[in-house]
């Protein structure tokens, strides 16, 4: 099976949002359809603050990747966090999500990226393994910390 990434377009919503919905009952995220809805689909119809790529083949597609675009006065440039990463329970452990992880850097070179982030739940030793041996580290000192509006 192929991590083998396809930058989604609006015809793969349909394909997409059951992903989404998936990962957000996993992930223990509280969603509505519309909500995840209004969340990918600017993305896929180019929305310059982000984008999508499917995982494997993009008319069944086993998982996805959501980066969005920030700009980082300490990185010297545009940097990217990937805000969603997800790959079906029946296919993990294959590898899968560690090649979507270092495809992704590749795909997005070209576009003068200077660095990516991620988040990770400090008690997922599978999921922090994983970004570790993607070149993920963590920064001493700092946390992520958000505040809706």
């Amino acid at each position: 099976m192929s991590a083998a990434l396809t930058l989604a377009t609006p015809d793969h919503l349909a394909r997409l949002l059951p992903l989404v919905a998936a990962f957000h009952a996993e992930a223990g995220i509280a969603s509505t359809e519309e909500s995840r809805e209004a969340g990918i689909a600017p993305l896929l119809a180019g929305e310059p603050y982000g984008c999508a790529y499917l995982i494997g083949p993009p008319r069944a597609p086993i998982g996805y990747v959501v980066i969005t675009f920030g700009w980082s006065v300490e990185y010297g440039g545009l940097d990217a966090i990937i805000d969603e990463l997800y790959v079906r329970p029946g296919v993990r452990g294959r590898g899968i999500a560690s090649e979507a992880l270092h495809a992704v850097p590749r795909a997005l070179a070209g576009g003068g990226l200077r660095a990516i982030h991620l988040e990770v739940d400090r008690d997922n030793p599978a999921a922090l393994a994983l970004y570790r041996r993607a070149g993920f580290t963590p920064r001493d000192g700092y946390m992520f910390m958000s505040k809706p509006l």
